[in-house]
């Protein structure tokens, strides 16, 4: 190869850089705008119905928030029960990207980071998160991401509610009409337009200053299984692969958030 060769293939290759740049930069812009439109008129026309709401009595009775766990699985569908000025932990993938510019057109604040013990990112985002939620604001938490195994809850929620004072409530979102993605680890779940929405709540979860947060993660699971194999048993029995869980009354622990 001649000297003159070398150097016009050393001046294209910049040019050829920049235009794969601009081609990701323009599928990452339409990709963004179809996501948005499509969960804001999924949140539009969706109808939700509520099982075992607490929330209202958690307010009233001790002046406070709580903390939304909720399994990874459920976050799309947790898109249309978001209330304004929620604190929702974020991951730092490809997906949490998306998410990111749809919580905030819900009004919600993003907090980039993780739940998962080691994650990079996951001690800020823990502070953020403990700020956010003691200047009286509630949050949300994908308990089992962002990794997983699905269904196997981070202690980070357990840590977020003892910093903060306020308690866990436990939530599955199942839709009536959804689109499952079955290689995923999680089974992600995304609603359908003009869906019934299923949300059944369980009891609230208060953590004190001296219990171990490894007991309330196992608490919050539990809680999360009982839920899913009550309000979903077939999806509970494809994504856990297990028998079901008996599914009695939870002792309330409302008494404790007053």
């Amino acid at each position: 190869m001649s000297h003159s060769d070398q150097s016009e293939t050393v001046d294209r290759s910049p040019s050829r850089k920049r235009g794969r740049n601009k081609k990701i930069t323009l599928t990452k812009r339409v990709e963004a705008m179809v996501v948005m439109w499509y969960f804001t008129f999924m949140r539009r026309t969706v109808r939700i119905r509520v099982n075992n709401d607490r929330r209202d009595a958690i307010r009233h009775h001790s002046e406070r928030q709580f903390i939304y766990a909720l399994l990874h699985a459920h976050q799309a569908a947790a898109i249309a029960l978001s209330d304004p000025n929620t604190g929702a932990l974020v991951s730092r993938s490809r997906d949490g990207e998306l998410l990111v510019p749809l919580l905030k057109s819900c009004g919600c604040i993003p907090i980039r980071g993780s739940s998962g013990r080691g994650e990079k990112g996951g001690a800020t985002a823990l502070s953020h998160m403990i700020r956010h939620c003691r200047a009286g604001h509630p949050a949300v938490i994908a308990v089992d991401g962002p990794k997983g195994p699905r269904g196997k809850v981070q202690k980070g929620v357990a840590m977020l509610a003892q910093k903060s004072g306020i308690p866990i409530v436990p939530v599955v979102l199942v839709p009536g009409r959804r689109i499952t993605f079955a290689k995923a680890w999680d089974r992600m779940q995304l609603p359908m337009p003009f869906c019934e929405l299923d949300c059944r709540f369980g009891d609230p979860i208060v953590v004190g200053e001296d219990d171990d947060l490894d007991q309330v993660a196992l608490r919050v699971e539990s809680s999360l299984e009982r839920l899913e194999w009550a309000t979903d048993p077939q999806e509970a029995t494809i994504a856990r692969g297990a028998r079901p869980v008996p599914i009695d009354s939870e002792a309330s622990l409302l008494s404790r958030a007053a």
